[in-house]
């Protein structure tokens, strides 16, 4: 019997891993994996941003470093983005399709949107299509792969000198946590998340470091009384 060779749109034979039941009942190898909330620090993120260089490759992988962080999305929920999901002028990014198909609405401070600049304006010289996307060969404009960028992500980290975990959920992490320093209130990092319960965002926030948490009760006021009462117990 002859079996015909699958091609993709450039004419390149399909890996048999790419065909639809390929890994049907193999259990994925991190199955089971659960990883420590270990977000990396902003001169670890910055230090990543600057790695990835200044052609259009670098302005999309910055646009979309500033999208995780000072967005806090998800890796699927940013790569489906559309430029018409951005109001610039309202700082808001509009979530379309978050996870169990909820629609939110996420805001980004100012320095954010500076950083997506660069690629938005290259980004208008590519077919329409989604935000992050490919950017050279026949598949120019389609959408950028998860894959991709996770490969990207460690590939930078590790020329940097970046000797912790650097994926997408970590940058996601990230802003959790910062948001949590910053005085933002917990309800309010949920929603950006774009948490069902608050149980899951306390999760997010186990990145803060213990002796930070010990320095906050540390410096605690004493408990204030009326002069009437006294001040010995």
């Amino acid at each position: 019997m002859t079996v015909l060779a699958v091609l993709d749109s450039a004419g390149r034979r399909r890996s048999p891993a790419t065909m639809p039941g390929y890994h049907a009942g193999r259990p994925p190898h991190n199955k089971g994996l659960h990883y420590p909330a270990d977000p990396p620090t902003v001169q670890e993120i910055v230090v990543v941003m600057r790695e990835a260089g200044g052609d259009r490759h670098g302005a999309r992988l910055r646009a979309l470093i500033v999208t995780l962080w000072r967005g806090g999305l998800r890796i699927q929920e940013a790569l489906a983005l559309s430029e018409r999901d951005l109001d610039v002028e309202r700082g808001s990014v509009l979530v379309r399709n978050g996870k169990g198909g909820r629609r939110r609405e996420i805001g980004m401070d100012a320095w954010g949107w500076e950083q997506l600049r660069p690629w938005l304006a290259a980004r208008v010289e590519l077919p329409a299509g989604p935000l992050f996307c490919v950017i050279d060969g026949p598949t120019r404009g389609r959408p950028w792969s998860s894959a991709a960028v996770r490969s990207e992500l460690r590939r930078l980290a590790l020329q940097a000198g970046v000797r912790r975990r650097f994926a997408p959920h970590q940058l996601r992490h990230a802003h959790a946590v910062e948001l949590a320093r910053e005085g933002v209130p917990l309800n309010v990092i949920q929603r950006q998340l774009g948490h069902v319960n608050l149980g899951t965002t306390s999760i997010y926030l186990q990145g803060i470091d213990t002796e930070e948490i010990i320095a906050a009760v540390n410096s605690r006021r004493a408990p204030m009384m009326p002069a009437s009462v006294g001040l010995q117990l």
